[in-house]
């Protein structure tokens, strides 16, 4: 008997535990929720780094959303020749000169559409109430729900604008206080721009120099979770940017055709929420359908068939040419991801929620990966990838659809640059 089967014999439990894939992902399970339940028991211990890490947060957060949407111009421009001093300060000043535009042009339209929206609406309010009890499917819902139908007749309108108003003030004047901090207000407006320029600057020195401290055993596992991360955050932000402006001004042009107040408003605010994805469209629809509503029936039905407009072309042009499918995330697990980030850190929470679980998502697919290849469970399973990839090769090479891996890594570098 050698030493292997004389080990085995000692041992005839451990095959059957250890090399069982329920068992181990059960206990992998386990012992990711021990850790996150012991942390929950200390985590008073990290109470002054999130307090540290909450007063720098917003500038470093800042200088990242900034870094991945003007980097791929400085590279452009750098790439033809331009320096690359010159090509920060040429963004610097069309940055500048937009935020003049904007604030000359659009902040005095919004501010006369908010304070018009404001003054009419206890109308629309009152108009509102009015459709709702003429509605004849009412009598239907007194006889069917009457404890729902009690608590509309005792819903007051002018109660409710009363305790609106004063909460909307005190809510709005809590953000100002918390934005107007004087050590907020000045690490913004002083630290954003310098991060922002030596980040455009020397930036691409930075992954270099984190891979330099990295063992080179860990190397390359450590290069591939930096380099994805950055590939797919960079895109994320971009794109979802750039659909943001998109809807915003379908939004803005297609209110203002069929002749909708506040159109200018409702487009900025639509381009504002849909920073958030799939919520932030569903959100912004909510108040034209309202004012649509009160304003007449046809204008509703006018309302209704904008959005079903702007919703076909950001869903079938907009977002898979922009987009794509570069993160590979389900919309349901987007949408309970935005959900437990904005119930756990609010609306931080929810901007940041996406690229944070993209960045988690790429670190345990290839630590998963790493175990999959020590790990004797997935043997079978490695062996029949492998068939299936070198069958793939041969067809893609028979019908002249193959590149070669030179070839495609270099387009992905090309692509984690750009």
């Amino acid at each position: 008997m050698n030493a292997k089967q004389h080990t085995q014999s000692k041992t005839p439990w451990k095959r059957p535990i250890v090399e069982n894939r329920l068992f181990m992902n059960l206990l992998m399970l386990l012992l990711v929720l021990l850790v996150l339940f012991v942390f929950t028991k200390i985590a008073y211990l990290f109470e002054p780094v999130w307090i540290f890490l909450q007063f720098f947060a917003f500038p470093f957060v800042a200088t990242g959303i900034f870094y991945y949407l003007f980097s791929p111009i400085v590279v452009k421009l750098s790439r033809r020749g331009m320096n690359r001093h010159l090509a920060i300060w040429l963004i610097y000043v069309s940055v500048i000169l937009l935020a003049i535009w904007g604030v000359a042009t659009l902040v005095p339209i919004v501010q006369s559409q908010t304070r018009s929206f404001m003054d009419n609406l206890p109308s629309y309010l009152h108009s509102l109430n009015s459709i709702l009890e003429s509605n004849p499917l009412l009598p239907d819902l007194e006889t069917t729900y009457p404890s729902l139908a009690h608590q509309l007749d005792q819903l007051d309108i002018n109660r409710f604008i009363q305790d609106v108003q004063p909460l909307v003030s005190t809510t709005f004047g809590g953000l100002t206080n918390v934005l107007g901090t004087v050590s907020t207000v000045v690490a913004g407006l002083v630290t954003i721009p310098v991060l922002l320029y030596y980040m455009l600057l020397e930036g691409y020195h930075l992954i270099p120099t984190i891979l330099y401290f990295v063992p080179n055993k860990y190397r390359s596992t450590v290069k591939t979770i930096i380099y994805q991360s950055h590939y797919q955050v960079g895109r994320y932000i971009r794109g979802q940017i750039l659909v943001a402006i998109v809807v915003g001004l379908m939004f803005a042009f297609g209110f203002s055709v069929i002749g909708l107040d506040y159109s200018i408003t409702l487009g900025l605010l639509a381009m504002v929420l849909n920073v958030v994805p799939y919520i932030g469209s569903i959100l912004a629809a909510v108040p034209a359908l309202i004012i649509g509503l009160t304003v007449s029936p046809f204008m509703f039905i006018k309302v209704v068939m904008v959005l079903a407009i702007e919703n076909f072309i950001e869903g079938r042009l907009v977002q898979p040419h922009i987009l794509g499918s570069n993160l590979k995330i389900h919309p349901v697990t987007i949408l309970l991801v935005l959900l437990g980030a904005g119930r756990l850190f609010g609306l931080t929470g929810v901007i940041l929620g996406v690229p944070a679980f993209a960045v988690i998502k790429v670190v345990f697919t290839e630590l998963y990966q790493i175990y999959r290849d020590r790990s004797s469970l997935y043997k079978d399973d490695d062996i029949k990838d492998s068939q299936k990839f070198d069958s793939k090769r041969t067809f893609e090479k028979e019908t002249g659809q193959f590149k070669s891996d030179s070839c495609q890594e270099s387009a992905t570098e090309d692509q984690l640059d750009n």
